[in-house]
């Protein structure tokens, strides 16, 4: 098998490697186990912990990343800021904020949460499928970000009526609109009214 983002290992403490493990969750978001990351996301998927960041500039621009090409699941596509996976036991918000800096290069000015939500979504390019429960998060960024170019492809700050003229001509991850508008309440109340979200 080749090796991938998906099937790499990390180094652990003592200095061993392992593989990357998915903590798998009930309907209720309740941990009851863990599996290796491709076979998580191999049909018909198993039901995982995720999480979604959305950070926002002082004008109320949302920060897009467009994935990596080389990505092994939905490269090239535009989606939210920073997204990802917990290692099992580590805190969703923790997660956001190392993939966020792991990611783009920057740590949030402000960083909460705003809510969860579950979601079933194949990828009809790679034939894998996104069985999530997803936690979001909503925040402001006010430093310049710097991409790994290993993981984002491209970055780009829009309005609300930007990303919509966008999204028409753009490719955009499966998940993208359904952690959007679960995420709205949340971007209104931190972007305020003015910003059309």
């Amino acid at each position: 098998m080749p090796i991938t983002p998906a099937t790499e290992t990390h180094s652990s403490s003592n200095g061993t490697t392992q593989s990357i493990l998915l903590e798998l969750v009930d309907e209720k978001g309740v941990t009851i186990g863990t599996a290796e990351k491709l076979a998580a996301h191999q049909p018909p998927g198993q039901l995982h912990r995720a999480f979604s960041v959305f950070l926002f500039d002082e004008r109320g621009r949302l920060l897009l990343q467009q994935r990596a090409l080389g990505k092994y699941h939905s490269p090239g596509v535009w989606s939210n800021t920073c997204c990802g996976h917990p290692y099992p036991g580590e805190a969703p918000f923790a997660a956001a904020a190392r993939r966020t800096y792991e990611e783009l290069g920057v740590s949030p000015s402000l960083l909460a949460a705003a809510g969860t939500v579950r979601y079933n979504h194949p990828d009809p390019a790679s034939g894998l499928v996104e069985q999530e429960f997803n936690h979001l998060f909503v925040g402001l960024v006010q430093e310049p970000v710097a991409p790994d170019a290993e993981e984002v492809e491209e970055t780009a700050f829009v309005s609300a009526a930007e990303l919509a003229e966008r999204h028409t001509r753009e490719p955009f991850s499966a998940w993208f609109l359904t952690v959007l508008d679960a995420a709205r309440p949340a971007i209104r109340e931190l972007t305020g009214p003015s910003a059309g979200w």
